[in-house]
């Protein structure tokens, strides 16, 4: 090789370390960045409220010495609450990340194709029609979720399942489903009031039951979710080069979206239907940190955490005394947004 030729390619070499090496530290910055806000937006919700504290009596409370009254608050209402809004974001965000690769379409969400609406019509049934097996809730919704996946991939199937076919069946479910939820209320209305908040999504009222409900389905959600980083990078790249690369893709999608499903399924029976995280979270997260699914995928989940316990704070402060749903906040803000992504009608970007 010429002397030339060697230099031009040390420069090269010399250019892609510096392009990989700035890239890797702008993650680095972005990733601990996202978990401080994480952090601040924790503190936040927990002295924001009908009585607002200050971070020092928020430190204190978690003391037995501390004021009986501001531990009370903290410790037995603002903390579990805080806990299941981090635990249902990072779900959400990191299910709708999920099924952005598995459709390769940027409008994916879990509600796209239909697992929130099988979750909630499941959970809507029981509250409505069988009040008196109210505690079958979450399992009925993670069913009703998963029967909604299965549902949707028997429609799609067709020598296989193509991401159009998917998106096509998934709204097609969703409306159908979201349909039965709108007759159980119609033909139950004298029941209606119960379940409204359950319906509207809406994380008033949740405490350590439901934390020690959430948590142990989230950390397996979230532990699946880390052995489907490697097939969801591949299936971003197409299904020709997936499959040459030794990915049964059919299968692969199934897995993907039974994971999404089981995310979206236990985040739904626990606070009701919360819609656009899953939406803006992965597209937010792509922006910052590229589309790589082994960063993507850990930052969605922290800001998903992040902008769910952020956006609750939000909605039972902003009207005070009166209390919104975070799941009509999330109507308000998530909406502009998927109207944003609409007109924009870019295509799946690897």
């Amino acid at each position: 090789m010429k002397d030339y030729e060697k230099t031009m390619l040390i420069k090269e070499s010399a250019m892609n370390f510096k392009k990989t090496d700035g890239r890797a530290l702008r993650r680095f910055i972005i990733f601990m960045a996202s978990i401080a806000i994480l952090v601040l937006c924790c503190i936040l919700s927990l002295r924001m409220g009908s009585v607002k504290y200050t971070t020092r009596q928020v430190w204190s409370a978690l003391f037995p010495a501390a004021d009986i009254n501001v531990r009370n608050v903290v410790i037995n209402i603002r903390l579990p609450r805080m806990l299941t809004a981090a635990m249902v974001g990072s779900n959400l965000a990191v299910a709708g990340a999920l099924l952005q690769s598995v459709l390769r379409n940027p409008l994916a969400d879990p509600g796209i194709i239909g697992v929130s609406a099988g979750a909630g019509l499941a959970a809507v049934t029981i509250l409505l029609v069988f009040p008196g097996l109210s505690f079958l809730v979450p399992a009925g919704a993670f069913i009703g979720a998963t029967a909604a996946s299965f549902l949707v991939y028997i429609l799609a199937w067709k020598r296989g399942v193509e991401p159009i076919r998917i998106v096509l069946s998934g709204v097609a479910v969703n409306a159908v489903l979201g349909g039965g939820i709108s007759l159980l209320s119609h033909l139950y209305s004298d029941r209606i009031q119960g379940v409204l908040l359950w319906l509207n999504g809406s994380i008033a009222g949740k405490s350590w039951p439901q934390v020690k409900m959430l948590f142990p389905y989230t950390i397996i959600g979230l532990i699946l979710s880390v052995f489907c980083i490697q097939p969801a990078n591949a299936l971003q790249l197409g299904d020709n080069v997936a499959k040459n690369l030794g990915i049964r893709v059919n299968r692969t999608r199934v897995l993907l979206c039974m994971t999404a499903a089981f995310l979206s399924g236990v985040s739904v029976a626990a606070v009701g239907l919360i819609g656009f995280v899953g939406l803006m979270v992965p597209h937010i997260s792509r922006m910052l940190v590229g589309s790589d699914y082994r960063f993507m995928l850990p930052s969605s989940g922290i800001m998903g955490a992040a902008l769910l316990v952020m956006a609750d704070s939000v909605a039972r402060s902003a009207f005070s005394p009166l209390e919104l749903p975070v799941g009509i906040f999330m109507a308000v803000l998530g909406g502009p947004f998927f109207i944003f992504l609409l007109r924009k009608g870019g295509a799946y970007k690897a």
